[in-house]
């Protein structure tokens, strides 16, 4: 059928740096892109239509193919659209620095929104640009602070507290590991312990790991407070890309307390067991504590997950054999003494 005898096809229209749009009608992709140049008073060379969803150019060969009222952007020259990748990257640049009026303007649609969905879009959005990120004390930031004693005043603070309070109870599981020796074995598998518990004490229990002014090596996160999961324990990262700041403010702070530090090698089932069966079947070999301490309390053994990424099945995974007990020094040998002439 003719174009001209054919009905004129529908479409949404804006220009590239307004959300403003309007509907123009036209029986070819020339007819619809003078109208627009003429609405948004932009000039028609160089000019052209693209589709907003995916960046499409259209042109006279797919114009009728395109769904009704489908929503162009216009470009003039110069311009690129590429769909919603545009529209997502100017998004995260306006808030990656948001301004008071961007906050104001978010809590007044949360005001008035009544769809549960949207609601919890726009919740998750203020409480994303309402973080105090930068803040580091008490003063700074008093509500970060609530619900906690008024002995911790630095966010870092409290944080090395929260991990240095979880590497203790791996400490205290690790004890009460004891109670799988024999009697004649538990001295030696305690004096083990201390020597871990030296160490620990020596390193602050690894408190650093949460800590965000730490150096890089002894961190969990970037020096802003940014921590991101690194996956299950049977795969190398996070395909769900899960991340959170809990230096930002109260609730990323307490929702935190969630993520797990996941042994991969299993702390309970197989790790504090193969501790004990060494010290019990050492006769007369030393147990190379280092080696279980980095696989309790190191990210040597250690994985940051968020809870989702938390799988509480078996791990089917062991110590290393030749790694439990201590390789012997090789005695030197002496040289066979020169005889004189």
């Amino acid at each position: 059928m003719s174009a001209v005898l054919q009905k004129p096809k529908t479409f949404k229209l804006r220009s590239l740096h307004s959300e403003k749009k309007f509907g123009v009608a036209g029986r070819s992709c020339e007819e619809v892109l003078r109208k627009g140049c003429q609405r948004l008073q932009l000039p028609i060379p160089g000019s052209r239509l693209c589709l907003y969803e995916d960046g499409t150019e259209l042109t006279g060969d797919y114009f009728w193919n395109a769904p009704d009222n489908s929503e162009l952007v216009l470009l003039t020259a110069g311009q690129t659209w590429q769909g919603f990748v545009s529209d997502i990257s100017r998004f995260l640049s306006v808030f990656q620095e948001p301004h008071a009026g961007v906050i104001q303007a978010a809590r007044q649609l949360l005001s008035d929104e009544r769809a549960p969905l949207r609601q919890k879009l726009l919740a998750d959005l203020l409480g994303t640009v309402s973080e105090n990120i930068a803040a580091e004390t008490r003063a700074e930031d008093p509500p970060w602070f609530e619900g906690l004693e008024s002995r911790f005043r630095s966010k870092s603070g409290y944080l090395r507290y929260s991990c240095e309070s979880r590497i203790r109870s791996y400490l205290r599981e690790v004890t009460s590991g004891a109670s799988l020796v024999g009697t004649e074995a538990r001295e030696e598998y305690l004096r083990l312990v201390g020597s871990m518990q030296l160490k620990l004490q020596a390193a602050q229990y690894n408190s650093s790991y949460f800590d965000r002014g730490a150096k890089a090596g002894r961190r969990l996160c970037t020096r802003e407070g940014w921590f991101s999961c690194q996956g299950p324990f049977d795969v190398d990262d996070c395909t769900s890309r899960h991340s959170i700041n809990p230096y930002g403010n109260r609730e990323s702070r307490v929702l935190f307390s969630t993520w797990n530090l996941d042994h991969v090698i299993e702390k309970k089932r197989v790790v504090v067991p193969a501790l004990a069966a060494a010290v019990h079947d050492a006769k007369g070999r030393e147990v190379d504590w280092e080696y279980f301490y980095r696989l309790l309390f190191t990210l040597e053994n250690l994985k940051l997950v968020h809870i989702a990424c938390h799988k509480k099945t078996t791990h089917k995974l062991h110590c290393d054999p030749s790694r439990v007990y201590c390789t012997p020094a090789t005695p030197r040998r002496k040289r066979p003494a020169r005889q004189r002439p």
